[in-house]
């Protein structure tokens, strides 16, 4: 990583795909702080979602306005940060950027079957199984991310990733020198 210029892995990807899993990971690994993007809802978002409702793009708006100045912050104060949210279309992604070189997107990518297994697996969270259709619905793949798979083991998906972000701008397809 360029010690020079602080980097934001924003860890993207449908509920269930493992972005808080591979973000705390990731961010030991790197020794930089890990902030999950669901603490950043709103409560009535959470109540919503708890509610087998799905959200619109004015509930995530706040939210997503939250986690950008999250993101401002950082790089204002030359800190590098890994964010999990799951940023399911472009037009959020641009949002939480806002236009900042230093923000790097991860996409764990993973097929609807893998990802609602997950899901059922999983105790204790907000986001009901019955949501993740909405999910895949919203996501709009990107093309100017990292794409990882996530049917490796979030051990493999780190070692994985970590090359990658050396020179993470640099590499970015859509880049002249991304090759």
């Amino acid at each position: 990583m360029n010690a020079d210029r602080p980097v934001i892995v924003v860890l993207l990807g449908v509920s269930g795909s493992g972005k808080t899993t591979i973000g705390l990971r990731l961010a030991e690994r790197l020794s930089w702080p890990f902030f999950d993007g669901d603490d950043f809802h709103p409560e009535q978002n959470l109540t919503k979602m708890m509610q087998h409702q799905p959200l619109t793009d004015a509930d995530r708006e706040p939210w997503l306005d939250r986690l950008a100045e999250l993101i401002e912050a950082s790089i204002a104060a030359g800190r590098s940060a890994v964010i999990a949210c799951s940023a399911l279309r472009h037009a959020y992604r641009e949002r939480l950027a806002r236009g900042r070189r230093e923000v790097v997107f991860v996409y764990l990518k993973g097929c609807f079957e893998l990802v609602r297994d997950r899901l059922a697996r999983r105790q204790g969270h907000f986001m009901p199984i019955d949501l993740l259709p909405s999910q895949f619905e919203t996501l709009e793949e990107p093309l100017d991310a990292i794409a990882i798979d996530i049917r490796e083991s979030p051990e493999a998906i780190v070692e994985a990733l970590i090359p990658q972000l050396e020179n993470p701008i640099e590499k970015r397809p859509g880049n002249k020198s991304f090759q």
